[in-house]
């Protein structure tokens, strides 16, 4: 992990939001209440310049009540943070700003979109239906992780 998992959160439980944001697109999961289980919401189209994106995804929190959120870190395979993670962290620090005092966590995201390839892949989904779907998959891989391994 790249950010040590705090068991102590704030909120703790309730519905956490997972974010898997990209140049294209945000793919966004959501927990449920108690904090078990993640399941896919929706992928926005990110919108860099106008932040459309982060003002709708403000607005899911409210409309959840979320308590946090779990934003996708990227790092390469040596651990180490390039562009993507630049990228990532001033995503996360906009987002804060919009859903205050609610907090924004960083958890590594190594290997998550792979990962929700091969199962989408496994369950049958392929193509453009696969491309559709890819980044929420990737948001519901990285929440459940975090939501597995904060648990006592």
């Amino acid at each position: 992990m790249s950010e040590p998992i705090r068991r102590d959160t704030p909120g703790n439980p309730g519905i956490w939001f997972g974010v898997d944001v990209g140049t294209v697109r945000v793919g966004v999961a959501r927990s449920d209440p108690a904090g078990v289980l993640a399941v896919p919401v929706t992928t926005l189209s990110r919108d860099a310049r106008g932040d459309a994106d982060i003002a709708e995804l403000a607005g899911m929190l409210a409309e959840y009540e979320a308590v946090g959120v779990v934003l996708g870190l990227p790092r390469t395979l040596a651990g180490r943070e390039g562009s993507a993670a630049a990228l990532a962290r001033d995503y996360g620090a906009r987002l804060a700003a919009r859903i205050a005092p609610a907090p924004v966590e960083f958890v590594d995201e190594r290997l998550t979109t792979v990962s929700a390839q091969r199962k989408l892949h496994q369950g049958g989904v392929r193509g453009a239906a696969g491309r559709a779907v890819i980044d929420q998959a990737a948001a519901v891989e990285l929440l459940q992780h975090w939501l597995d391994h904060r648990r006592p």
